[in-house]
């Protein structure tokens, strides 16, 4: 069995909070498995500076920022599950998650004006995407800003829609309140079982 290779991007600048604790017991169930390689970054830790907006990368097909990017740059390529966890905060993902998502400029820059591959052509569609987050309010569009931004992400680094999973809780307002949600821990490990048997069934 091939390995599958899982990215997980814990995004909360609040260490073990909800997010983080969905983000746990996915990697948890995930890493029961042999074949399953598991990487873990915290991005509060990761030193992502924001895009500078200033569209080097159209032409160096590289940002000129050097910092942690360098690094997750190519742990995002190299992945085959890519896992984002970021929190809701004042209706979006908190600064920190967004931050890697505007630097995901670089992907955009290649693939719709330098038309070069992002990841090889063999490896598209059978990259697969997780959006986990958490929100304090219980409104039922709280994450309805959030999605769209996180679609953008993925889909500059191949990750198509179709190949995206999301596992969104309200109403978790205090620091592992998830915890006692009635089927977060259900639903987190659910969800972690159907991507691996479909990941497993890609890369075979």
């Amino acid at each position: 069995m091939t390995p599958i290779r899982v990215l997980a991007i814990a995004g909360s600048p609040r260490r073990h909070g909800n997010s983080e604790i969905l983000l746990d017991w996915i990697l948890d169930e995930m890493g029961q498995d042999p074949d399953v390689h598991i990487t873990k970054v915290v991005l509060s830790d990761a030193d992502i500076a924001p895009c500078r907006g200033c569209n080097a990368c159209e032409k160096l097909n590289a940002c000129v920022n050097h910092d942690g990017m360098d690094l997750l740059h190519d742990q995002i390529l190299e992945a085959d599950c890519i896992i984002l966890s970021a929190p809701i905060y004042c209706m979006s993902i908190c600064a920190q998650a967004k931050a890697l998502v505007d630097r995901a400029q670089v992907f955009r820059s290649r693939k719709y004006v330098l038309k070069l591959p992002v990841v090889p052509p063999e490896r598209i569609g059978k990259r697969w995407g997780i959006f986990i987050s958490t929100a304090g309010q219980d409104w039922d569009y709280v994450f309805d800003a959030a999605i769209p931004v996180v679609k953008c992400f993925f889909h500059v680094i191949e990750v198509k829609n179709r190949d995206l999973s999301y596992l969104m809780i309200r109403h978790v307002d205090e620091k592992g309140a998830v915890m006692s949600h009635p089927t977060a821990r259900g639903d987190a490990l659910s969800l972690s079982r159907s991507v691996l048997e479909t990941m497993k069934e890609r890369l075979t």
